[in-house]
Parts: C-alpha cells; sequence; structure tokens
C-alpha cells in the first residue's frame, strides 16, 4: 500500500500455497506510485515482502505497456535488458497453426519483450528510489478505514497511515478489496498449471513465444536473458517444485519433435491455479483497485501484468489530475472505463486456454480450424495488436 498525505496503496503479500495462484502485484504498485511521484505527489509504498525475496513469475512485457512506461523513465532499461521476440507462434508439436508476427506493428516496440518480473520491479524501484520515492517493508496492513476525507491503514506493528486516497493493489486475495467490500466475480479452470525457468539445448525455435498443442495438454515456451527459458503448462496435478525430469516430459510430449529439446537445469519452479475473475467495481469512495486486485485470468497471452501496468498508468494520471483540483468524477470515469478492458482480456485469454485445452477428440478440428485461420492476414493482424495492447490505445 502506497500511503502519503496525497495517496495510498497497499501491497500485501502472502505465500504461494498450491491450490491457490497469488500472483503478486507488485510492479502495478511501484507503476502506480512512480506515475504520482514523478508528478509531484508524495507516496509511500507498504509491502509484507522482504527486499530481494522475489522470483521471476510474470515474463512478458507487451508493446502497448513499453509505450506507457516510456514518459516515467523506464522503457530504455527494460529494452537493454530483455529479449526482443518479433514473433508469437501457435504449434501442434512442429507444426506451425498461426503465426503471430508482432514487426509490423506501428510502434517503436514491434516485438514481445521478455524479461523476469524481479528485473522489471528492480528497473520500476530504481526509478522510484531515484525520485525520492520510498518503501516500507517487510510491513503488514491489517485494517482499511476510510471516511469523507480521506483513509487510514493500520499495520501489524501498530503503526497507523493516513492518506487522501488509497489504492489496492495487493493481487487476487486483496485486504483492501475485501475491507471495502467490493465482490470478486467468476470461477477457478480445472487444470493446474506448472511454471519453471531452465535452461535448454536443441530444438525450441529462436526468436519466437510458442505455444504449443498436444494431446496431453498445452505448454508455453518463452526465451529469456542469460539463455534461459519459461516454460508454463497445464497439468492434471502440478508438482510443488518441478525437477529437470518432470519439465524434459512436458516438453518431450508436448514440444517439438524433429529437434527435441533438453532441459540441462531447473533454475526455479512452482505450481498454481488459475481463477478468472473481475472485480464488481474498481472503486468505493477513496479506495481504488488495480492489476490482480481488480483482475485475474489465464496466463494464456501474456496479459496480467501488462494490464495491470495499464491500469496503472491509468490511474495515477487520473489520481494526480484530481490531486491537483479536478473533479473527482474522473475516478469514476477510471473505474467505469477499466472494467470492460479487463473483461475484453479475460475473454481473450481464456479462448486462448480453452483452444489449448481443448479435449482429444476435438483436437483434430481445432487444429484444422486454427490452421486455416492463420494462414488469414487479417487475423494474424488482429492477434498481434490484440497481443500487443495496442488495440488498447
Amino acid at each position: 500500500m502506497c500511503w502519503s498525505t496525497d495517496v495510498g496503496q497497499q501491497l500485501r503479500r502472502r505465500h504461494e500455497r498450491h491450490g491457490r495462484h497469488r500472483r503478486r502485484s507488485r510492479p502495478v504498485g511501484l507503476t502506480t506510485a512512480l506515475v504520482l511521484i514523478r508528478r509531484g505527489h508524495r507516496v509511500v509504498i507498504v509491502d509484507g515482502q522482504a527486499e530481494g525475496a522475489n522470483t521471476s513469475r510474470a515474463a512478458v512485457v507487451h508493446s502497448r505497456t513499453l509505450e506507457l512506461l516510456e514518459p516515467y523513465g523506464v522503457t530504455g532499461d527494460l529494452v537493454a535488458r530483455g529479449v526482443h521476440t518479433p514473433r508469437f507462434t501457435i504449434r501442434d508439436r512442429d507444426r506451425v497453426l498461426v503465426p503471430v508476427p508482432f514487426d509490423g506493428l506501428p510502434t517503436r516496440y514491434p516485438y514481445t519483450l521478455m524479461i523476469s518480473q524481479a528485473d522489471t520491479e528492480a528497473y520500476l524501484l530504481a526509478r522510484l528510489e531515484e525520485l525520492g520515492g520510498r518503501v516500507l517493508r517487510p510491513a503488514r496492513v491489517t485494517a482499511v478505514a476510510q471516511d469523507a476525507t480521506g483513509v487510514t491503514a493500520t499495520l501489524a506493528d501498530g503503526t497507523v497511515l493516513r492518506a487522501a486516497y488509497l489504492v489496492g493493489a495487493d493481487g487476487m486475495h486483496s485486504l483492501v478489496r475485501e475491507q471495502a467490500g467490493i465482490g470478486f466475480t467468476g470461477g477457478t479452470y480445472e487444470e493446474s498449471f506448472v511454471l519453471a525457468d531452465v535452461r535448454l539445448r536443441g530444438g525450441v525455435p529462436k526468436g519466437e513465444v510458442i505455444l504449443y498443442f498436444s494431446p496431453d495438454g498445452l505448454v508455453v515456451v518463452a526465451p529469456l536473458p542469460d539463455g534461459m527459458y519459461r516454460i508454463v503448462a497445464t497439468v492434471d496435478e502440478a508438482p510443488r517444485e518441478p525437477d529437470v525430469a518432470f519439465v524434459q516430459r512436458l516438453l518431450d510430449t508436448r514440444g517439438p519433435e524433429a529437434e527435441p529439446a533438453v532441459v540441462e537445469e531447473v533454475i526455479w519452479g512452482s505450481r498454481f491455479r488459475v481463477h478468472h475473475r473481475i472485480a464488481d467495481s474498481y472503486r468505493h469512495g477513496r479506495v481504488l483497485l488495480a492489476g490482480d486486485a481488480a483482475h485475474v485470468h489465464s496466463p494464456a497471452g501474456g496479459q496480467g501484468m501488462n494490464l495491470g501496468i495499464e491500469d496503472a498508468v491509468r490511474l495515477g494520471e487520473t489520481l494526480s489530475d484530481v490531486l491537483k483540483g479536478g473533479p473527482d468524477a474522473l475516478l469514476d470515469a477510471y473505474a467505469a472505463g477499466r472494467r470492460p478492458v479487463a473483461e475484453k482480456v479475460v475473454r481473450l485469454a481464456s479462448r486462448l486456454t480453452a483452444l489449448a485445452t481443448a479435449r482429444a477428440a476435438a483436437r483434430p478440428l481445432r487444429n484444422a480450424v486454427l490452421a486455416l485461420a492463420g494462414r488469414v492476414p487479417a487475423v494474424r493482424r488482429r492477434l498481434a495488436w490484440q497481443l500487443s495492447g495496442l488495440d488498447r490505445r
């Protein structure tokens, strides 16, 4: 939660447990704070996680996100560090079903940028601190209350913080959202997911983020900096800590066949279940929501963190205008406008997940339809615009 005389926001962390995917929204909180500080407001982030206690998780930064972060002095570092992948493909083993090229998009960033969330957070934090921002951590918020003039948060150690507004960017199990009485409507996919960062050699095509379909389910393979790859796959029951043998079986049964990929090392891994939920409202009085506190969905398409950062930039800019004397109704417009955007993204991610996890009997027809669609330039362009986020300009 970022707090100051001007504005407050919570970033609350809970440990991962099997069966509940606790996606963290730290980049969302950092971005909101960065926007506000850059515009002259005082902000403090309250973070329940100790410094450095972070792993990769989200790894995709899309074109629109890079555009939105550009005025705040972060994009250059991200672009220099990340892996530029100019193509996304949907494949059935070695067969390309749908190629989605980004290199023709009208943007300075015609690619998907692959970079660990830890790096993204580090660059956001460095810029925030450069501008005078600070983070209280580890510090846990236990209660939130608002009145006509502001919001009060009580920390676990008894500290009381007061601010004009509070932005809940504290993830799917948001305390801020719960205490504001905002519903979180949706459900949970049947499949569990496994995630791992690995070192590979062999048959994975270069310069692509690849969504592999197979009778056993989907697997996503994407390059990361330092020669690593991100693996995400659906499984009936994921292990708590996937090892080399487990990830190798995933690639052997779902990945490239002509030249198999060989897993040399698992750097880090975890398991999670995927929810699809959207907050009933993004605002209750002086409490506002952004990121996973407002929407969660399948990782298919890599939209989660990107949509959250987009929330953060829009909310930070809008809240700044209100704090400088603009009408309070601007915040209502933020809340009303962002929810349909989330609905659109959730639908896209759900469609991709449904296609990828289709039952065995339906897969030949699915592949045939996708292969035909993939030959149509308009279909490829539309997917490129949707996945890059440029359709939300």
